[in-house]
């Protein structure tokens, strides 16, 4: 019988909304925009498809945070006192199978939808899909977490950003073109610095707990430097895309998003304490998802005149 070890009064559909830590879902749903609006210039899209792509996407990175929630639990890393919206088995009495049971549900779901995606478009994907959810379990599952180690940001950008960008031009074009994956490299920078400002929120409890982030190896300045020289690469990448045609100009909305990006990093500057790096979170997951969303508009309305 598994232990549950704390309890709390909130109960209902916001734990089960918590759970899914929907702070992140913006990293799987932004991209399948992104990869789609590209698109416009070579086909006609086919919605069906850009629906099952994006509920998909969708399924993989919310079972990807129940494993997470999973295997902190299971590691010991989550307490009733841990900061931030994870934690439903310690603070409010989810059992871990639970837990688990829906992270293999939804998996099990982004199958069924992967299946009907590589009926209209190539088997090949259902590979590449396979590598996907196998990452989104071994992020935080297996003998050597990949969350534990420096290359957690790395990792998500990539998949997050370049694959499911790439997939998602793909499965309405049949091809993977410059233009997307080039576009792709500011999104995968941003969403891998959502990772980044988790750990520089968490770099002293995981460094006690075995964990080897790069914001532990950097220490806090350093890490907090290095999102900020992140975030400038993605803007400039942007500015360069935008000055070399690849990209119609007005995807230089995106560029609204930056006085995000000032405020998450000047949040981080001088703070010790995890609650007070929560804003720093939230304006860096934000700072993702209204560039995200500014640059597939942007690209829409260049591509629609």
């Amino acid at each position: 019988m598994e232990k549950r070890t704390h309890t709390s009064e909130e109960s209902g559909w916001r734990i089960w909304w918590q759970l899914m830590r929907p702070h992140t879902l913006t990293a799987s749903f932004v991209p399948v925009l992104i990869g789609t609006a590209l698109a416009l210039p070579v086909t006609e899209i086919h919605v069906p498809v850009f629906l099952a792509m994006l509920v998909a996407s969708i399924l993989i990175q919310s079972a990807t945070n129940m494993f997470n929630e999973y295997f902190d639990f299971k590691r010991g890393l989550d307490t009733a006192e841990s900061v931030g919206i994870g934690g439903a088995i310690v603070r409010h009495g989810i059992t871990p199978r639970t837990v688990m049971a829906i992270a293999v549900g939804c998996c099990a779901a982004a199958v069924g939808l992967g299946i009907y995606i590589c009926l209209v478009s190539s088997w090949w994907l259902a590979a590449i899909g396979s590598v996907c959810i196998a990452t989104g379990y071994l992020y935080t599952g297996g003998p050597y977490p990949i969350a534990y180690s420096p290359f957690g940001e790395i990792v998500s950008g990539l998949f997050m950003g370049l694959v499911i960008i790439g997939i998602s031009f793909f499965i309405q074009t049949g091809t993977v073109s410059d233009t997307a994956i080039l576009t792709s490299v500011p999104v995968s920078i941003l969403i891998g610095n959502i990772l980044m400002a988790n750990n520089i929120r968490d770099r002293v409890g995981d460094e006690k707990n075995g964990r080897r982030t790069l914001a532990i190896l950097l220490g806090h300045k350093g890490a907090v430097r290095l999102l900020a020289g992140m975030f400038a690469a993605a803007y400039v990448w942007l500015v360069v895309l935008t000055l070399t045609e690849v990209v119609p100009p007005e995807s230089l909305l995106a560029l609204l998003s930056l006085p995000k990006a000032v405020q998450a990093v000047r949040e981080f500057k001088g703070k010790t304490a995890p609650p007070e790096m929560m804003p720093a979170m939230k304006f860096t997951a934000q700072v993702n998802t209204f560039f995200g969303f500014l640059l597939a508009v942007g690209v829409f309305i260049g591509y629609s005149l």
